[in-house]
């Protein structure tokens, strides 16, 4: 493909002077036309520079780059975010399953984002990670928030309010929706614990992550069990018993 016109925004200039010098160096089909230090800054680049790969990193002074994404007008850029490692940082770029590196960066790994990248944009889906992560910003409802699930055939976006449990398969995770289909997607169940765990998820057992929102009973027993709404009735560790109970004490 073309050469990728990139800018790099963060605060650091030597963070700046480092990602630059890699790029040059290791990622010959990257041409760095500009550079900001902060939120405004990076909006003045990409309005004149109009690139198709922005380095964005997550936190700097007087704004983050979530901030600076929420302004742009129309999201027509693929971002590779730098970030030091922040929970909320990742679970928001995990959703979207966003591209990032963590400070500092590593060469392999640049390379790496670069080419998925460069693959993204040649299958004409440009700027598909990032115009999600900016589609769940603006959705103040969590449950209305996307998630970007990897499959066979490339990617598919659901509403999390449109999966009502997800199953432990191997290194694989099963996921069930509300519409009766499952699917079979290439991560741990961990993985999804950790990204939905904050929106109404909860995990029950080793192998089960429910969507609180269509648990509709609970039977008793040395663990028990919570009934769906769709009738599946998934069994509950002991560890897990007491988060489930006080979670329905608490009238959540």
């Amino acid at each position: 493909m073309n050469t990728l016109k990139a800018i790099i925004i963060d605060d650091e200039a030597i963070s700046r002077e480092t990602l630059r010098t890699y790029l040059d160096r290791y990622c010959d089909k990257v041409d760095v036309l500009g550079e900001a230090d902060g939120v405004a800054t990076g909006l003045e680049q990409i309005k004149l520079h109009k690139p198709n790969l922005v380095f964005l990193d997550v936190e700097m002074p007087y704004g983050n780059a979530f901030d600076l994404l929420e302004q742009v007008e129309e999201v027509n850029f693929e971002t590779i975010f730098v970030t030091a490692y922040s929970q909320y940082a990742l679970k928001a770029l995990n959703l979207s399953a966003a591209y990032y590196l963590l400070k500092p960066v590593d060469v392999d790994e640049l390379i790496e984002a670069v080419n998925k990248v460069e693959d993204n944009i040649a299958k004409n889906n440009q700027a598909f990670h990032t115009k999600i992560l900016v589609e769940n910003l603006r959705t103040m409802q969590q449950q209305s928030h996307k998630v970007v699930l990897p499959v066979m055939e490339g990617f598919e976006v659901v509403k999390m309010k449109d999966i009502t449990r997800c199953q432990a398969n191997g290194n694989f995770t099963d996921i069930f929706m509300t519409s009766g289909k499952k699917k079979m997607i290439c991560r741990p169940l961990k993985h999804f614990e950790e990204i939905l765990g904050e929106s109404g998820f909860m995990r029950v057992h080793r192998a089960h992550v429910i969507n609180l929102e269509y648990v509709v009973g609970y039977i008793k027993g040395k663990a028990g069990q919570v009934r769906m709404e769709d009738g599946t009735e998934i069994q509950v560790s002991s560890s897990y018993k007491k988060l489930l109970m006080d979670h329905f004490a608490q009238g959540k």
